[in-house]
């Protein structure tokens, strides 16, 4: 008598045994018995090793920039231009009473501030600060410090008061949904947005009195939206189903948004403080809302050749590219080495590879706003790509490339601009007593090798820079020179009025490293007395000798030094008589 023994049967058609479900226990038992087993992490050694490469990100890091990065660069100037004297500042924590805004809004003042201040020295932040809770290694050396008479904290004249005054969540909502059913198919339609506003306000106070000024006040609001979209697709093929789900999202970040916000802020009160124009920096191009997305379309549709051809026509107008250049490749060393030092001027990170960032900064220039407040291209037209760039022989000659029509002009000129950095009274000739420390800035348009030389009235000259310290000529275009460089705890001389009599620091930029070709006496040390050199214009004619009378520019200031006034003689008191009986 032959048994079998067959697997029980279910209620499916006919009868049939679920030999399925057989199966599938079988091979759930032969899974755990492999879980039993350990694993060797040597078999997953490949899978290790590709975690030092897959650890790093895949894009390239950016300046953080808001829509008023341009302005204060502005602020800058006009700061300079109105003799700003520099001031110490502190600041407050900014509070975010609605904890829905988790940023670093003091290290963004400090930021602000500071970007102001590369060129006019308008501010220095006073840091310090007691947090009883966070103890870190700077506050216990300053409070150790303190306590022993071995540190001496300046006290600021001005402090920046302000906090986040309000988050008001989806003030504005759009929701729209849709669907559609039917016996073997099922769809589904959503969209959704929202936008929330953020609140801001700063004030500006007198530290001495711990009083707000008043009129010095700040308060501005911005929106940040989100939105949503999505399909939903679900079918039936018999007794199966299919379910499709696609959705695009985006979402304003709060980082970027109150970073505009401080920007903005930070600019109206120092502008109302310092009693400057500040709007005038405020109707730039780059303020509107649309700036960076409409860059970035436009980045977008040039591409490859077109990048470069751009790029590199705005480069020559600039200066760092010489005139008549064939268009160069994207790896090209020239190229490389221009865009490089282009990003070290605009305060980019120097990749020397044509981002969207150094696209932008370069191309900014060609952008207005039409008279409907849209922004628009400045000559670009129809043209297509030609694979050449014409020669620019400084004539304003129109240079057609990939969807752009540029005037090609000379480069800018070589200019220093020098200025006595003391607070002296407006109108009067700058004069000095002896031994009163004398602060002089030296700023060149485009990026040079400058050499400083300072002559007193006995015939003594001598060069400031480059020295032993600070041992290379190269400056980057509009970055102050601070002679001497008084932001640093030991700079390499004080410039103090020596002599009664006219003393005159004197500065000479070239496009090149020219020392070599002035005379050996000019090449020696700075800091010293340079031999056979009496006057900065025995300096100038062997610059002229050496380097010729076009190869390089000269600016110079000058001021009095007068003996220092005797102090009143106090006369001593009288000694005292004894009593009489």
């Amino acid at each position: 008598m032959n048994t079998a023994t067959t697997l029980p049967r279910g209620p499916g058609r006919n009868g049939a045994p679920r030999r399925g479900a057989a199966w599938l226990m079988l091979a759930g038992a032969l899974l755990l018995s492999a879980c039993t087993t350990p694993l060797d992490p040597r078999k997953d050694a490949s899978l290790q090793q590709a975690a030092y490469t897959t650890d790093r990100p895949v894009v390239r890091p950016t300046r953080s920039v808001s829509s008023f990065s341009d302005s204060l660069m502005c602020m800058d100037h006009m700061l300079r231009a109105a003799q700003v004297p520099t001031t110490l500042i502190t600041s407050k924590q900014v509070i975010d009473y609605s904890s829905r805004v988790p940023v670093a809004a003091k290290d963004m003042i400090i930021t602000s501030l500071s970007q102001m201040s590369r060129l006019s020295n308008a501010f220095r932040y006073v840091d310090y600060e007691v947090d009883i809770v966070r103890q870190d290694t700077v506050q216990n050396l300053t409070t150790i410090l303190l306590n022993n008479n071995l540190m001496q904290l300046q006290r600021p004249a001005l402090y920046v008061s302000g906090a986040i005054a309000f988050v008001d969540q989806n003030v504005a909502t759009n929701r729209f949904d849709a669907g559609t059913s039917a016996s073997r198919l099922d769809t589904g339609y959503s969209r959704n947005r929202s936008a929330t506003v953020i609140g801001l306000e700063m004030h500006l106070g007198d530290f001495r009195t711990r009083t707000l000024i008043p009129g010095l006040d700040s308060a501005n609001e911005v929106v940040i939206g989100s939105g949503s979209q999505g399909l939903d697709v679900a079918g039936r093929i018999g007794s199966y189903g299919v379910n499709f789900n696609v959705g695009r999202d985006y979402a304003l970040g709060a980082g970027g948004a109150m970073r505009t916000l401080i920007d903005l802020a930070t600019i109206e009160l120092v502008g109302k403080w310092a009693r400057v124009p500040y709007w005038q920096c405020l109707t730039l191009e780059q303020t509107h809302p649309d700036f960076q997305r409409q860059m970035r379309d436009w980045f977008d549709e040039s591409g490859g050749v077109g990048q470069a051809t751009l790029v590199q026509n705005s480069l020559i107008a600039q200066g760092y590219l010489q005139a008549g250049t064939d268009l160069l490749a994207l790896d090209s060393p020239a190229l490389r080495t221009a865009l490089t030092q282009f990003q070290i001027d605009s305060l980019l990170v120097p990749t020397g590879v044509l981002d969207f960032s150094t696209y932008e900064r370069a191309m900014r220039h060609f952008v207005t706003l039409a008279p409907d407040g849209s922004l628009q291209r400045v000559g670009w037209g129809p043209s297509g790509p030609t694979g050449s760039m014409a020669e620019n022989k400084g004539d304003s000659t129109p240079v057609r490339t990939s969807g752009l029509v540029l005037t090609s002009t000379t480069p800018p000129p070589r200019r220093i601009d020098m200025q006595i950095e003391n607070a002296l009274p407006p109108g009067m000739e700058p004069t000095f007593e002896v031994g009163e420390q004398v602060f002089v800035s030296a700023t060149v348009s485009r990026t040079s090798h400058m050499y400083c030389y300072f002559a007193d009235p006995s015939g003594n000259v001598m060069r400031l820079t480059p020295n032993q310290v600070t041992p290379h000529s190269l400056v980057a275009a509009n970055q102050a020179l601070r002679l001497p460089d008084w932001l640093v705890p030991n700079p390499a001389f004080i410039m103090d009025a020596s002599r009664p009599g006219t003393e005159r620091v004197a500065c000479f930029a070239a496009e090149t490293d020219v020392l070599p070709r002035l005379p050996a006496p000019l090449q020696g040390a700075g800091l010293v007395n340079i031999p056979g050199y009496r006057t900065i214009e025995d300096i100038d004619k062997a610059f002229q000798q050496g380097v010729g009378t076009s190869g390089y520019v000269k600016s110079e200031v000058y001021w009095k030094t007068q003996p220092k006034k005797a102090q009143p003689s106090v006369a001593a008191p009288a000694a005292p008589q004894p009593a009489k009986r």
